[in-house]
């Protein structure tokens, strides 16, 4: 708590001392792009816009990733699609800290703005931090820390941003958040079981940019329509995501799930009665299962939840684990 004040009181005393000023014109405004954490709301990385003038003593990163962890229930509004984020403001050193404390790199495209376009950029970020502009109602895939950059700097240049990078244009969202939070992950099977058909839908080109690295990507290889490269430097490399050990993998604790049912029904069957229980300690877990996607489906603003065919795979496989009690 003490941290998130403090990140606070700092951002209002870079917006107050930065309100009154223009940018010089040898400002610079650049994309900060921020590897993965181990947290899971970390995994997928981070966005921010870095706003560099040293005539005028700026050296500011914003960021419209900030959040309180605290909140009561944050993953169950997460899921909600109920979480509101807002706008942070803080020295460029204080942003790197926790990343250099964990050992994060942090990826920094400058973007070949004219000085119109760098203030009008800075303006909107000093107006949308703002008591009354800063918070927003966060969604994952559609308003986020990537794609409000974004927006913003392509609101800027006024023009239509044209990108050679075509990346994993036409992959579903269920891959593309897989590939980030672990295909072997506890997390990335509770996902699974509560998204729905939408997140097997293929993204168009814009549609990826919510996630850091492929914007990050999208803009390195972006140009103007005039042929005008939009990252005037920057050096850049692909997210490193790191592996799930097998032993503490899903698939793993599933199968033990599954040997664990045959051999009891294998059990049952040598002594002709059907241990209930079994039954019991799966189908309670999964019948509140279904209640919360089903509340999901309807009450939900999160796009991507709802039902789905992998819903039935523990159903299914239980009823196979069974068979050798129930066919004799």
């Amino acid at each position: 708590m003490w941290r998130k004040c403090l990140y606070i009181w700092i951002g209002l005393l870079c917006a107050m001392t930065a309100h009154a000023k223009s940018l010089s014109d040898n400002a610079q405004i650049s994309l900060l792009t921020c590897t993965p954490g181990t947290e899971l709301y970390a995994r997928y990385g981070h966005t921010a816009i870095r706003v560099l003038d040293a005539e005028n003593d700026i050296d500011i990163a914003f960021n419209y990733g900030i959040f309180d962890f605290n909140t009561d229930h944050f993953y169950w509004k997460f899921v909600k699609g109920e979480t509101w984020y807002e706008l942070g403001a803080s020295p460029m050193w204080w942003f790197m800290r926790e990343y250099d404390e964990t050992n994060r790199p942090v990826y920094e495209q400058v973007l070949n703005l004219t000085p119109t376009q760098r203030e009008q950029v800075w303006e909107a970020l000093v107006e949308n931090y703002q008591p009354q502009n800063r918070k927003y109602l966060y969604n994952f895939v559609f308003d986020n820390c990537a794609t409000r950059p974004y927006l913003l700097i392509a609101k800027a240049l006024g023009d239509t941003i044209i990108s050679d990078y075509t990346g994993n244009t036409g992959t579903t969202y269920r891959k593309f958040i897989r590939h980030y939070t672990g295909a072997l992950t506890w997390s990335n099977a509770g996902i699974n079981l509560l998204f729905g058909s939408k997140a097997d839908q293929p993204m168009t080109s814009d549609e990826r940019l919510f996630l850091p690295e492929e914007l990050m990507f999208f803009l390195q290889q972006a140009h103007l329509s005039d042929g005008t490269p939009l990252v005037q430097e920057g050096a850049i490399e692909p997210f490193v995501i790191a592996g799930t050990p097998f032993l503490t993998s899903w698939p793993l604790g599933f199968a033990l799930y599954v040997l664990a049912v045959f051999l009891i029904s294998v059990y049952d069957r040598k002594r002709g009665r059907w241990s209930w229980w079994v039954e019991l300690v799966v189908g309670i877990p999964y019948i509140l299962l279904l209640i919360i996607v089903t509340f999901l489906t309807f009450f939900s603003c999160h796009p991507l939840v709802g039902f789905g065919w992998r819903l039935l795979i523990i159903p299914l496989t239980h009823l196979c684990a069974r068979l050798v009690y129930i066919v004799r």
